[in-house]
């Protein structure tokens, strides 16, 4: 496709280039000036497939233009390949969120009308970057994203057991509060195995379910057959091969861990030997445990210079700040929801309800709505729990 020219005003940048990125080809916006004609931008478009040959070939012609940054869209994954393999080639590359780039309504919406807008964009620098981690921040958050997407799954399994109990009129669940613990476990074993009697299955009983003999006794007296025995054994199967995978990945998270912090130089001889791990730092949050801690690390990495502000937030607000005056401290103090029966320093009971008007002179012994005193519009003086932060009008039904 030949160049085409527009006249712009003063850009911040005067090299860039915009993709559009898609699954097998991707549309490349280039944007340069025109060397005999100041202040015209020359503009070329043209097609680039997902293919790392393709992409280094690329790489190389932007070297020779000169660009100066390179900006893309994230769409699914697809744009992996060209936001590494550019950046291998010693390009700047932006990655930046699709929401914030959104073509004007009315416009056309076209691949190459996509990227013509996203360069327009990055030359104005009315972009800002995501934040795109360093490789080991990365492998370390694909093993947490797999651990937590391989105990949902299992998680799914558990409750498949435990439709296939109810299926079998098996209330297991109704005595023990994890079927899966040991006594759980035990249970379903033998029932695999082909246990049907409950007084037999109830002696499996451990620790505090020991008192719970006789209500055991009663829950599994059921229908449980052949059929639901295998059901349970091909479940039960997955449970344990999904927990063996899920405590490998543990065990090389913890490795990748070891890693991270020692290129950081958070661990080593002298004085960084008596700092705690960012791991142990974490894990000393209220409400972080040592696997959400992992989660949070392979997230946003160690290095905290890259964020322009503070990442730490509470519940329902940005960041915690201080009001000069109590004058000063408004609605943007209080969280984004409250219920009438939360706990928080926030919470209320729920406005009292007005005494009905009277409205008949049956039923008021000769009361009339007229007596009564007028009021006018008002604003509640709280918060309305429909919608936080709004005040809803009240007044007295007319008659």
């Amino acid at each position: 496709m030949g160049p085409e020219e527009s006249v712009v005003g003063a850009d911040l940048l005067t090299r860039v280039v915009a993709i559009d990125i898609a699954k097998v080809s991707s549309v490349v916006c280039l944007r340069v000036p025109d060397s005999g004609k100041p202040g015209v931008k020359r503009q070329r478009v043209w097609s680039v497939g997902a293919t790392t040959a393709a992409i280094l070939e690329l790489g190389d012609q932007l070297l020779d233009a000169g660009v100066e940054r390179v900006v893309m869209e994230s769409t699914s994954t697809y744009w992996k390949p060209y936001f590494f393999l550019l950046e291998s080639c010693g390009l700047e590359c932006w990655l930046v969120n699709a929401r914030e780039v959104k073509n004007v309504p009315g416009r056309p919406k076209t691949d190459r009308l996509d990227s013509i807008w996203l360069a327009k964009l990055a030359e104005r620098g009315m972009l800002r970057a995501s934040f795109v981690p360093e490789r080991p921040v990365r492998e370390l958050r694909d093993l947490t994203r797999l651990r937590t997407c391989l105990t949902q799954e299992k998680t799914r399994h558990k409750q498949r057991v435990e439709k296939v109990l109810e299926d079998a009129h098996i209330k297991l669940s109704n005595v023990a509060t994890n079927i899966f613990g040991m006594s759980g476990r035990a249970m379903l074993d033998a029932l695999v195995a082909g246990e049907r009697d409950p007084h037999a299955l109830a002696a499996l009983a451990l620790g505090k379910m020991k008192p719970k003999r006789d209500a055991l006794t009663e829950a599994l007296n059921g229908q449980f057959n052949d059929h639901h025995a295998y059901l349970c054994a091909t479940l039960l199967a997955s449970i344990d091969h999904l927990q063996q995978q899920i405590d490998e990945l543990s065990v090389r998270i913890g490795s990748a861990l070891e890693q991270m912090e020692d290129l950081d130089g958070t661990r080593g001889d002298g004085e960084t030997a008596l700092r705690a791990s960012a791991l142990a730092r974490l894990d000393e949050i209220p409400g972080v445990g040592p696997a959400t801690a992992q989660v949070i690390l392979a997230e946003i990495g160690l290095d905290m210079s890259i964020f322009p502000t503070p990442v730490t937030s509470r519940p329902g607000r940005s960041s915690p700040r201080a009001p000069s005056s109590p004058a000063a401290r408004t609605s943007a103090d209080r969280p984004a929801r409250a219920t009438p029966g939360s706990n928080g320093p926030w919470a209320r009971p729920p406005a009292p309800r007005h005494a009905p008007t009277p409205f008949s002179e049956r039923a008021t012994n000769g009361w009339s709505n007229a007596a009564a005193t007028p009021r006018h519009w008002s604003r509640s003086p709280g918060t309305s729990w429909r919608s936080p932060g709004i005040c809803s009008p009240t007044r007295t039904p007319a008659s």
